[in-house]
């Protein structure tokens, strides 16, 4: 299986290199997503295992999909869960294709490492937590608005599985890229979905849901300029700064989304932790950005 692996790395290096060289072209794209696709088919027979894992998720996720849509026919009405529906089914399709997509990174960062033949249990926590996060961003993109309760006990959700799919990947032994990646994924759009909603509630600034986001945003695009522009490979790992950032935001979050009967706690906490959130948001990026360069 060893080879195999080692193959697949070159063979992204040399899409990498065709792309860039094809000057980023509509062909070159085609051609990119078309040879992207086709080593994930092969990655797909050549486990299918692996490949039966990933349909028992899709078949877990689409369940709750369903029972989503049908909970929020009982509670809003029809009229909502239909302007909720194309958003959350494109979310969702979206998900389990990418998870189909990367199944070949579901395996340790070296190139020697097997891939592992489940899915596993760490990464249907981050894929849960994504779907949480789908749910919020299919609100948005529907127009419906997001009580702040609702945010909360989505978030609260997704600070959960969090916790699990490290903590399950660890003791299971089962770290691998997939997990790194869609770690970070997940953790974006349920973010991008949190500050959006308090955006919309008048709770948060515009400035500071600016550089929330930015903490995401701009190393993600350092790594992918890396990625596509000398190909190299990307680093989604986290640093210590950004642990800390993410610790941080949650806690404001919480703070931001805290049921009243709370207030009398989060007024004298609110000034305190934004001023440590502003400082560790604008260290975070900075310090992936050089985590990437030096790698």
């Amino acid at each position: 299986m060893q080879q195999p692996i080692q193959n697949e790395s070159q063979f992204v290096v040399d899409l990498l290199t065709t792309l860039r060289a094809g000057g980023f072209s509509p062909r070159a794209w085609w051609n990119f997503i078309l040879h992207s696709w086709d080593m994930s088919l092969a990655t797909a027979k050549q486990h299918p295992t692996l490949t039966r894992s990933w349909l028992r998720v899709t078949l877990i996720i689409g369940t709750l999909t369903l029972g989503i849509l049908l909970a929020t026919i009982f509670v809003e009405g029809a009229g909502a869960t239909l302007r909720l529906l194309p958003g959350l089914l494109f979310c969702v399709a979206w998900q389990q294709s990418d998870l189909f997509w990367h199944l070949g990174l579901n395996r340790r960062s070296t190139a020697e490492a097997p891939v592992y033949q489940t899915v596993g249990l760490a990464n249907t926590f981050t894929w849960l937590r994504a779907l949480g996060a789908s749910y919020l961003l299919a609100r948005i993109v529907g127009g419906l608005p997001s009580a702040s309760t609702l945010a909360l006990g989505v978030f609260l959700f997704g600070v959960a599985t969090d916790i699990l799919d490290g903590q399950v990947a660890r003791l299971s032994k089962t770290q691998s890229k997939l997990g790194q990646i869609a770690d970070g994924e997940a953790d974006f759009c349920l973010y991008l979905a949190l500050t959006i909603i308090l955006l919309q509630n008048g709770v948060l600034p515009l400035w500071l849901g600016l550089v929330m986001v930015l903490r995401f945003v701009l190393p993600l695009l350092a790594a992918l300029t890396s990625y596509f522009l000398f190909a190299q490979p990307v680093r989604f790992g986290s640093t210590v700064w950004g642990k800390y950032a993410g610790l941080a935001q949650s806690l404001y979050f919480f703070v931001l989304l805290a049921p009243p009967s709370l207030t009398f706690l989060t007024h004298i906490v609110n000034m305190p932790l934004l001023v440590i959130t502003i400082a560790l948001l604008i260290i975070a990026p900075l310090a992936q950005i050089v985590a990437n360069l030096r790698h």
